[in-house]
């Protein structure tokens, strides 16, 4: 059965992904959950209550079918799935508490973002410090806010893995009425245009808080589109992908247009006048954008791929520049 091959799988993460995930995985099966959280008070709250203390707490959970454990070495040990949705800020530090021995685990990396310092996406991270094989590694990506996932939207979540037996076994613990799933073997490329179109939503985000308009917007994603597409082809080649499937394109609507986008939320505070540094104090969730505008920033200096908007993001959330200057800027270079 497709789904031994996955086994027992441990939701790795508390937040609002990882709880829309979990919501999706007992909704599509039979089988109960294990589920890494990182503090014992909110797993005891969790418990209590019947649902999320903190995120996406409208959601009703049976906890009669999770194993909640703060001790990522006993889940992982107890686990034979791995689903990583830990926000990539703090991916290494939950990690690093890890003395389990994971190589011999099937991976599932639910992370939008790049793991910051190594500026590795989570899939190499996983390859290179974990010993995981590719063929063990699977990504999951889309335009799936988690609020709409949760509350049984209809949704459609792409499976990449160079394993094509490992990507239908995870398609087939996902499936379910509200998720529609699609196979890939793009897994570096899923990976980029996750963190990419952060920083592009972040870009929307400024141009919707400086009242920059619906037409301008247009334009700003057609050219951050084309940008992605030339990143994505020189940092992850020898895969074919279409750069309009959902997974690419897509996501990058979303994510740039919906009120639950938590990197547009921060670029719009930019564009009304706030510090980079006040944005991020006011927002309650990470937005994931400003870290991978860092790490791709400096990826591509040596993959020398022209990248206005990228390079302007960069100016503006890490040296300063004035954001409404900056925009203009980049939108010279506009086609």
């Amino acid at each position: 059965m497709l789904k031994d091959l996955t086994g027992k799988i441990a939701v790795m993460g508390g937040g609002s992904w990882a709880t829309a995930l979990a919501k999706l995985l007992l909704l599509a099966q039979d089988a109960d959950i294990l589920w890494y959280m990182r503090r014992d008070d909110r797993i005891a709250d969790f418990k209590r209550l019947n649902h999320n203390p903190v995120y996406l707490s409208d959601i009703r959970f049976d906890t009669d079918r999770i194993y909640f454990s703060s001790d990522i070495n006993e889940i992982s040990s107890m686990a034979d799935t791995l689903l990583l949705a830990i926000p990539s800020p703090y991916l290494k530090s939950h990690l690093a508490k890890l003395t389990a021995d994971i190589s011999g685990k099937m991976l599932v990396s639910a992370v939008k973002g790049i793991v910051p310092d190594e500026n590795l996406v989570v899939s190499e991270y996983m390859k290179r410090f974990y010993n995981i094989d590719e063929n063990r590694i699977a990504v999951v990506s889309g335009p799936c806010h988690a609020e709409e996932v949760a509350l049984e939207r209809l949704s459609y979540l792409t499976i990449g893995s160079k394993s094509p037996e490992l990507a239908v076994a995870v398609c087939s613990r996902f499936n379910c009425k509200s998720m529609r799933t699609i196979l890939s073997d793009d897994v570096t490329g899923i990976e980029y245009a996750a963190v990419l179109k952060n920083v592009y939503a972040i870009a929307s985000g400024i141009v919707h808080g400086m009242k920059g308009g619906d037409n301008f917007l247009a334009v700003l994603l057609s050219n951050a589109i084309r940008e992605m597409d030339a990143f994505v082809s020189v940092a992850s080649p020898y895969c074919s992908r279409n750069i309009c499937d959902s997974v690419y394109l897509g996501d990058l609507l979303v994510t740039s247009y919906s009120r639950f986008s938590r990197n547009h939320n921060f670029g719009a505070m930019i564009g009304k006048g706030y510090s980079v540094k006040a944005a991020m104090m006011e927002m309650e969730m990470i937005a994931e954008g400003y870290y991978g505008t860092k790490c791709i920033y400096e990826v591509n200096k040596e993959l020398k791929v022209p990248m206005p908007i990228l390079d302007g993001m960069y100016e503006i959330l890490y040296n300063y520049r004035p954001a409404t200057k900056m925009i203009m800027e980049i939108a010279a270079t506009f086609h």
